[in-house]
């Protein structure tokens, strides 16, 4: 590449919580010549930025429209109860949704769990974000249902969290535009795969520029030898070569009688 020649980058957006460190640094380590832009979106709009044009692709909470978006699941989070850390549900190693009945189960607008019914008491008024209900829990009005690694992400002092049983999950996955399946989404595909670098699964393979496809050869067939007409020439009955032809009456002289 030329001086003049800028490689276009490749535009990465990430959805809070997830830590795509690891995939970066691979990135750069096979593609130093392309430039990864990773930016940080909210969950709710990362599909309109894939489908708008705005990003190569997302990793980014299920479900996506799959008419339109491919998606390759990466992982399930597990999902906890973040909570003071003098509740009395830390008491336990586990909590059930019956333990949260008379609790206020704060839920945040950018809620990225799909409820059938949330468990405890409903707080009059729904936070704006996971952010702010943190900080609500924090002053004691209410706890909050999250995958790990937002309450990870949200992590202060004064609070914890407790896996909770049979509460809905959420999946991370890799996702990009199905009309937009560039080799550089390839690329990216096999490293949060785990793909060596020398692994063309899923590439599109390009013949050899210059190189023209060798001839099959066709097997020579062995001519058979035909003998000449009327035998070898010179050779006698027995293989003789030349000489007098014997006399095939002459042997023992027969005895009179």
């Amino acid at each position: 590449m030329t001086g003049s020649e800028v490689s276009p980058s490749f535009r990465l957006v990430y959805v809070p919580g997830v830590m795509p460190d690891k995939w970066v640094r691979v990135w750069n380590e096979r593609l130093p010549d392309v430039p990864l832009t990773l930016t940080q979106v909210p969950a709710e709009s990362a599909q309109g930025l894939l489908l708008g044009g705005d990003a190569d692709a997302g990793l980014v909470r299920l479900p996506v429209d799959r008419t339109v978006l491919s998606a390759i699941p990466l992982y399930t989070e597990q999902t906890v109860v973040v909570v003071p850390r003098d509740h009395l549900v830390t008491a336990v190693d586990t909590v059930s949704p019956e333990d949260l009945a008379d609790e206020i189960v704060l839920h945040p607008l950018d809620d990225v769990l799909t409820w059938e019914g949330l468990p405890g008491r409903p707080a009059l008024e729904r936070p704006a974000t996971t952010a702010d209900a943190i900080e609500l829990v924090a002053a004691g009005i209410g706890v909050l249902v999250v995958p790990l690694s937002l309450a990870r992400l949200h992590h202060r002092k004064d609070l914890t969290h407790r896996p909770l049983e049979r509460a809905p999950e959420s999946s991370v996955a890799l996702s990009w535009p199905e009309a937009a399946t560039t080799d550089r989404v390839e690329d990216l595909i096999g490293i949060v795969r785990g793909r060596t670098v020398n692994s063309t699964r899923g590439r599109r393979q390009q013949p050899a520029q210059g190189k023209k496809p060798a001839q099959e050869k066709k097997p020579e067939r062995t001519a058979r030898r035909q003998q000449p007409a009327g035998g070898s020439a010179g050779r006698g009955r027995r293989g003789g070569t030349g000489g007098a032809t014997r006399n095939p009456r002459r042997g023992r002289p027969r005895r009179g009688s």
